[in-house]
């Protein structure tokens, strides 16, 4: 059976979207899916389940989190060899290895163009630098992420898709639980 990652957004941030992760697991296992993990308290799942694609799993997911949480939340899923691809094009990696806890993975709930990722570099006014195309984009914040004015929202507009971050450090643990 496949290993799957599933990202949530925005759970357990900022004191709104509260959940459990033993709630989420436990979802996970009435909905058929085996050996549900979870990482921190951010919504990080890692599951094995029957072959299906990850857009599919991404819908029914939510829905579940929905209807049986009463919590909304985007959810991005990805593969394991996704994931591998996702930690081995990371453009930024003497960053990551010097200050991982400013490199972000962006996932995103669509595309983005390699336009649309230059346009929203091309609008940044700190030293932040973005890279990338596709499902997810990774991004550097040199001087910290929380006075950053590339704040969330602001690449979702951008870039016109729904998106949650991990840092450098967080993609790495769920690398390594992906692989046990």
């Amino acid at each position: 059976m496949p290993v799957y990652i599933a990202l949530l957004r925005g759970v357990n941030v900022g004191g709104r979207a509260k959940v459990a992760m033993s709630d989420l697991r436990t979802l996970l296992t009435e909905l058929g899916f085996d050996d549900a993990r979870s990482l921190l308290q951010s919504g990080n799942l890692v599951f094995r389940g029957a072959a299906r694609k990850p857009a599919e799993l991404e819908r029914a997911l939510a829905a579940a989190v929905q209807s049986r949480l009463g919590m909304r939340s985007d959810v991005m899923v990805r593969t394991v060899p996704d994931w591998d691809g996702i930690v081995a094009g990371n453009p930024f990696p003497d960053e990551a290895e010097r200050d991982p806890s400013h490199v972000l993975v962006l996932f995103l709930t669509g595309s983005a163009s390699a336009e649309a990722v230059a346009a929203l570099q091309g609008a940044i006014a700190g030293r932040e630098i973005v890279r990338g195309s596709g499902r997810q984009i990774y991004a550097y914040y040199p001087d910290g992420i929380g006075r950053s004015k590339l704040t969330l929202p602001a690449i979702e507009a951008a870039l016109g898709t729904r998106a949650t971050g991990r840092n450098w450090n967080t993609v790495l643990k769920i690398a390594a639980l992906a692989g046990a």
